[in-house]
């Protein structure tokens, strides 16, 4: 097997690393990028590619998700990762076994973590790499990993949901939600939600957003199906897709541009949040994006003009 068959072989493994790390699809396709060029130029023959390329895309990802957490303290309103298609990057064959640590509540919660803890968390609790190798990996002693297993294995389940949705469930929840959305009917969209709802925007300043996260299973329903309403009469439509193993939607424009991405967070047989990226940096991975700025202002002109 040739250098490059060995790569291409692990690069769904190094992306799937890189991507819970930083939580960004962009800066993980960098990094798996920056892997290959540093296993392309290197003349050393590893006994194992998989722990060398698994060692250099994790010390990688570390490295960018240090310089990546100064430019979140001045990011505009909240920060959610980048929506991930659930049949794009992650190993097929694993994608069902790894898709609970891709979900979006995860990726919040992993972003709690110190650079180090989140990387031991990854290898160790999501990939099950030994401690040898994860040591290797970031540059620590053993027992010094173990410690970080232990403490970022306490951080994450101190902030699990007690009882999460079974997959079946959830994906006919959203169905129900998705069809009520369609139908504006506000009353059905309530009884699907929580009665601590939440609504949480990331447009990063760059696309129309939430001035403020939106709470409360009524206020929810109704801004969600204004917002629907506002949005079909732009001949926007939504393509229900399962994002980060939960189910969203992808809403496009009259021309199949992404608008932005809906992933619902479904608790106890309820959905506790629905998150919305508007961010244009954030959905490039997904297809062209839209001008979200010019359908506002088409919104705001249909307003002003209809009777």
């Amino acid at each position: 097997m040739t250098r490059t068959e060995e790569f291409e072989g692990l690069r769904p493994l190094l992306f799937a690393i890189a991507y819970r790390i930083l939580g960004s699809v962009s800066e993980a396709e960098d990094a798996v990028q920056e892997t290959w060029l540093r296993w392309h130029a290197t003349s050393t023959v590893p006994r194992s590619a998989k722990a060398y390329l698994s060692t250099t895309v994790t010390r990688i990802s570390m490295d960018v998700l240090r310089s990546a957490r100064v430019r979140r303290e001045t990011y505009v309103g909240p920060w959610l990762p980048e929506p991930l298609p659930a049949d794009s990057y992650e190993d097929p064959a694993r994608s069902a076994e790894l898709a609970d640590s891709l979900s979006t509540a995860a990726l919040l919660l992993l972003e709690r973590l110190s650079p180090l803890e989140r990387a031991v968390f990854v290898l160790r609790e999501v990939f099950m790499f030994g401690f040898p190798e994860i040591a290797a990996a970031v540059g620590r002693s053993e027992a010094a990993c173990r410690q970080l297993a232990v403490r970022a294995r306490r951080h994450m389940d101190e902030g699990r949901p007690r009882f999460e949705a079974d997959r079946k469930e959830r994906d006919a929840l959203a169905g129900r939600f998705f069809d009520a959305l369609k139908k504006g009917d506000v009353d059905g969209l309530r009884q699907l939600l929580a009665a601590d709802a939440q609504m949480v925007g990331d447009g990063g300043g760059k696309a129309p957003q939430l001035a403020r996260t939106v709470v409360g299973d009524d206020h929810v329903a109704r801004l969600m199906t204004s917002l629907f309403h506002t949005l079909a009469s732009l001949d926007v439509t939504l393509e229900a897709h399962a994002l980060n193993g939960q189910p969203g939607a992808i809403l496009r424009d009259r021309d199949g541009k992404v608008v932005n991405t809906w992933t619902l967070d479904v608790v106890e047989g309820r959905v506790q949040t629905i998150l919305s990226v508007t961010n244009p940096d954030k959905l490039g991975h997904l297809g062209p994006v839209a001008d979200a700025w010019a359908l506002n202002r088409e919104a705001h002109q249909a307003r002003r003009t209809t009777p």
